[in-house]
């Protein structure tokens, strides 16, 4: 593993509140060539009546694939639902027969009914639950098209239970498929519980997408990574990129959730510092580490210094961390302006993104992606102030939301190339 952490500015103000950046870029090991830890996951497909035709059946394919990935030592279950939910195949070894036999039980399920994601997410939940992998991934992929419509419907309490399955160690990753689902929903159930959100346009891409998730789980190098930050006393430290955070004391501790072999992630700070007497140094110590020990990083020292208004607004900038943080405020604004297109707010809209583009303009100088962005953001202004279609919608929300965290534009981890 690999650790970089580079902040933007070396120099903060002495007689005023200074903010900086710090960039903290993260490569994964390599799986080793050993056998890998077993797997235990919950394969949930929404049945409901809007799935009917090619989704359903491509659902059900992209299930048939994934299985078939699997060795004896994994478990799977398989759960579908309407109103009702159904167990088709409770958490069992994945031997060559228990895959043929639910491949069968598969073809059978037909679309119906209304949506119980809660339910039927849940009940795939129980069935990890029931066989937790010690040192595998835990993990309930939830495939939908639609709203939750029965059952537990808030957005809040669907968002706290995966955060407790999560601390339980059942992780969770939704795929959401169409236009007529909550993108906002499934992230937010995704975030919580430690998995990954998928927005899929055309239902042609379902199985491209699961098999992708399953291959990340398969090739899982450290389970729940972190990134710890120890600050000194008055130094405030926020991440930009959207992950889950805890404050103790001192300390901010960031999930980045599970990295798979050789992945390349990046996660943004903020740091904003109290005053200090010019040619003081003031810093943090950063280390990032997982569930289970395999991560091996020594720590890196960060240290800044006070200094005059002169001296701060001629030193130099570090244009990685600069591009960096900019693209991570204009994903935030997309989504932003996504939200108050849908409901509208067409001004409220230009105006997310003009903010942005204003703020990213008066650190750009003479760089050409960070102009490039600008320009970039000037034409996003004139998209949301009009009423946009919702597959538009969706696709700048999924877009923001992997540029945010460190995804591909599939929404697919980024690695070591």
């Amino acid at each position: 593993m690999t650790v970089h952490a580079r902040p933007d500015r070396r120099l903060v103000r002495a007689a005023h509140r200074s903010e900086r950046f710090v960039l903290v870029e993260v490569v994964a090991p390599a799986a080793p060539r050993t056998e890998r830890q077993p797997v235990n996951l919950a394969f949930v497909l929404d049945r409901s009546g809007s799935m009917s035709g090619a989704k359903i059946d491509l659902g059900r394919k992209a299930v048939e694939d994934a299985l078939a990935r699997l060795h004896p030592e994994d478990r799977f279950a398989i759960v579908v639902y309407d109103e009702q939910i159904d167990l088709v195949v409770e958490s069992a070894p994945a031997s060559a027969e228990a895959r043929r036999n639910a491949v069968e039980r598969l073809r059978a399920i037909d679309a119906r009914g209304s949506t119980d994601l809660a339910g039927g997410w849940l009940r795939g939940c129980e069935q990890v639950a029931l066989h937790l992998a010690g040192h595998g991934v835990n993990r309930a992929l939830l495939l939908t098209d639609g709203l939750a419509n029965v059952g537990i419907t808030d957005s809040g309490e669907l968002e706290r239970h995966a955060a407790q399955l999560r601390e339980r160690g059942v992780t969770t990753s939704t795929f959401g498929v169409g236009d007529d689902f909550d993108e906002r929903l499934l992230q937010a159930m995704a975030d919580a519980g430690g998995g990954h959100f998928y927005y899929i346009a055309d239902a042609a891409q379902i199985a491209d997408h699961i098999t992708s998730e399953v291959g990340e789980v398969l090739q899982v190098v450290a389970r729940s990574a972190f990134v710890e930050v120890t600050a000194a006393d008055g130094l405030d430290v926020e991440p930009l990129t959207p992950y889950r955070v805890e404050r103790r004391g001192n300390r901010t501790h960031v999930t980045l959730g599970d990295l798979v072999s050789e992945q390349e992630l990046a996660v943004v700070l903020r740091l904003r510092f109290p005053y200090g007497e010019m040619g003081r140094e003031i810093g943090a110590l950063l280390a990032v580490a997982d569930a289970d020990g395999a991560l091996s990083s020594p720590p890196v020292t960060l240290s800044w210094t006070y200094a005059d208004d002169a001296a701060n607004d001629a030193q130099p900038r570090d244009r990685a961390v600069d591009r960096a943080v900019a693209n991570v405020f204009a994903a935030r604004a997309r989504q932003v302006a996504v939200s108050l297109n849908r409901a509208g707010q067409y001004a409220a809209a230009r105006a997310a993104i003009q903010a942005v583009a204003q703020r990213v303009t008066t650190y750009a100088g003479d760089d050409p992606e960070l102009h490039g962005l600008v320009a970039q953001l000037d034409r996003d202004e004139d998209q949301w102030a009009a009423p946009a279609p919702e597959a538009m919608r969706k696709a700048a929300f999924a877009a923001s939301s992997y540029l945010a965290r460190g995804r591909s534009p599939a929404g697919h981890a980024q690695r070591r190339s």
